[in-house]
């Protein structure tokens, strides 16, 4: 034995030794506390090393912290325990002093030939519920003789050594916290601010950011009224008020409607929030989450107007009664199918004319339906059913409180035909005024709801009709100009029924077939009589007449004949009723059709004459003339006849 070596059993000054430790130590926190330890401790222990470790329980490993061996460092040593001296401290949890022949006593212990061991002393590390942590050992190439003070002295820097790793794993844990907690903060989808008990911004997550479109970096300390309107910051300082006078545990409330928010370069937004406080040395703070409600309040829009649009196409298909078809193989209607071709795949406004009754509104559904524009919805609006008053919020829409009654903001049938088509029905009805902004949509695709300066474009097909001649509404000044040419860009003539005698026998048996099928009845077609006294009518009110005619006789059919009796319009029935008059047609001799509108005409003027100018009910000109009142009146519009102004 070397006399340079002090044995740590003679002459062992536990004071000097504990005061050396102890400022050894002293300043050191963390890893540089455990070297200073474990240096400290062989130094003064006289030992050729010593270490502190962690325990690896799952394992069964020690992990060095700080391992003196030597007089160097060794890194990163762990090892199992089993068969150990290490292991026994740790088995039995107590201190484990083995004075010599350590070898021998331990021979499976792979690491202690290579150290030169010979004695031992190891205590564990104990938490304050007595969970293991580590334990701090010392080792010798000489005999350690049991000596009390040395391992009364182990036993304190254990439990110094103990402190300082519990005190690391719950920094460790609280930073853990910390971080989960910041990282749960931040990965919320909602807006989430810290304010101080002035107010200020004191944390704001990375949603906040978002919402806001301001870096933390610029915010923080900053009024969050900055982010307010006036409305929303006093409504705020009143929920404060409201919640500081809450009991404990109740320290959170919803703010009913909302915040009226906005970023930090003044873009306005709503925004769900919530209000809640807690304490922090005697000083109240306060969190509000809150969530830019803007896209879901578009997407609310939007289904509503979605739902509005399936109402709308649900009304429009119940309308059509299922004749989704045009019926017809007659030269004219085959030229409107030749012209329905060419201009249906562009996006080309079409005039369609004709009388009414005719089929206008099928012919604007066939382009459609053949254009690209088919899988977007057509619009249908009728000019003529539609007050003065309210065309234009029916055209453009209008915002909430933009007139008496627009108690909610709602689409125009523009808006809902955007990428598709509107039919504009008896475009020639349509006031002098709105005929102006219809041109501006045709010129620019765009317009402005009523109540509202911002300006809203669509991108829409126009499709119009009339049974009007515009040339004389633009010469008479009831039709602009500019807008007919705009409209008149491809015109497509619908033929009267009139012009079409080969169709009537298609037509009704059509027209049979689906009422008696919608009615329930067995009805057979109609018979050969039966067309011929239908293609000898005149039909001023074209297929619309005819269809209602059939549908009467369907109803009033007996033992499944079709009843033309009682429904159909008898022609000769006006020519051969006797009135009294100075202008009374003798001429027994028709020639043209000019004569025949003029005996037709001489009578029915004379039954409205002689009935007052009452057309339907009891002793009406119908009543006299034999003839239903609605086929009397479209014969009165269409023969121009006006009951004489009296002086």
């Amino acid at each position: 034995m070397s006399k340079s070596k002090k044995n740590p059993s003679r002459g062992f000054d536990e004071d000097a030794a504990l005061r050396s430790i102890v400022e050894g130590t002293s300043t050191e926190t963390g890893e540089r506390f455990f070297e200073a330890l474990v240096e400290n401790l062989a130094t003064v222990m006289n030992t050729r090393g010593a270490w502190v470790t962690e325990y690896l329980e799952d394992l069964y490993r020690l992990r060095s912290i700080a391992f003196w061996f030597g007089g160097k460092w060794i890194k990163d040593y762990e090892y199992d325990i089993s068969g150990t001296p290490c292991g026994k401290v740790i088995e039995n949890t107590r201190l484990i002093h083995i004075p010599d022949k350590v070898m021998e006593l331990y021979p499976d212990d792979p690491d202690l030939e290579p150290l030169g061991a010979i004695s031992y002393i190891g205590v564990p590390l104990l938490d304050t519920d007595g969970g293991i942590l580590g334990h701090l050992a010392v080792l010798d190439n000489r005999p350690m003789p049991e000596n009390r003070r040395a391992q009364a002295l182990i036993r304190i820097f254990a439990n110094r050594a103990a402190t300082e790793m519990q005190r690391l794993r719950v920094e460790s844990e609280l930073r853990e916290r910390e971080e989960k907690l910041s990282l749960l903060v931040d990965s919320a989808m909602d807006a989430i601010i810290e304010l101080d008990h002035d107010l200020k911004i004191v944390l704001m997550n990375s949603a906040a950011e978002k919402v806001f479109n301001c870096p933390n970096e610029y915010i923080i300390g900053k009024e969050f009224k900055l982010l307010l309107s006036q409305s929303s910051h006093e409504k705020l300082i009143n929920l404060i008020k409201q919640l500081d006078t809450k009991p404990e545990g109740q320290s959170h409330l919803w703010i009913p409607g909302g915040l009226e928010s906005k970023t930090f370069d003044d873009e306005g937004f709503k925004a769900e929030a919530t209000l809640s406080c807690f304490e922090i040395r005697g000083k109240t703070h306060y969190t509000i989450i809150l969530r830019n409600v803007n896209a879901r309040i578009e997407a609310e829009k939007k289904i509503s107007s979605l739902t509005k649009e399936t109402k709308y196409l649900k009304e429009e298909i119940k309308e059509l009664h299922n004749f989704d078809e045009i019926i017809g193989k007659s030269k004219s209607l085959l030229n409107v199918f030749r012209e329905l071709e060419q201009v249906a795949d562009t996006d080309t406004t079409v005039l369609i004319l004709g009388e009414t009754g005719t089929g206008k509104e099928l012919i604007a559904r066939a382009i459609h339906a053949s254009s690209p524009r088919r899988d977007k919805p057509l619009i249908k609006v009728n000019c003529a059913a539609i007050p003065a008053s309210l065309i234009e919020s029916e055209f453009f829409g209008h915002e909430q409180g933009a007139f008496t009654g627009a108690t909610k903001k709602r689409e125009g049938r523009f808006s809902l035909a955007d990428g598709g088509a509107i039919f504009l029905d008896e475009i020639g009805e349509l006031p002098l005024d709105l005929q102006v902004k219809l041109l501006r949509i045709l010129q620019e695709g765009e317009f402005e709801p009523v109540g509202s300066s911002k300006t809203v474009k669509v991108d829409v097909r126009i499709i119009a009709a009339t049974n009007r001649d515009l040339h004389q509404e633009v010469q008479k000044g009831r039709f602009r100009e500019d807008l007919f040419y705009r409209l008149n860009v491809f015109p497509i003539i619908v033929p009267s029924l009139r012009e079409r005698k080969d169709d009537i026998a298609l037509l009704a048996n059509s027209f049979v077939k689906h009422f008696s099928q919608r009615i329930g009845r067995d009805v057979e077609l109609a018979s050969e009589e039966s067309i011929r006294r239908l293609i000898s009518y005149d039909w001023p009110g074209n297929i619309r007449e005819l269809q209602n005619v059939i549908e009467r006789a369907v109803i009033t059919s007996s033992a499944g004949k079709l009843n033309l009796e009682s429904v159909l319009p008898d022609t000769a029935r006006p020519s051969s009723i006797h009135l009294t008059g100075s202008d009374e047609n003798k001429n027994n001799s028709v020639k043209t059709m000019k004569e025949l509108q003029n005996i037709e005409r001489n009578n029915i003027i004379l039954a409205l004459e002689k009935t007052d100018w009452r057309v339907s009910g009891e002793n009406g000109a119908a009543q006299l003339l034999g003839i239903p009142p609605s086929t009397l009146s479209s014969r009165i519009k269409a023969l121009g006849i006006k009951k004489p102004r009296k002086d």
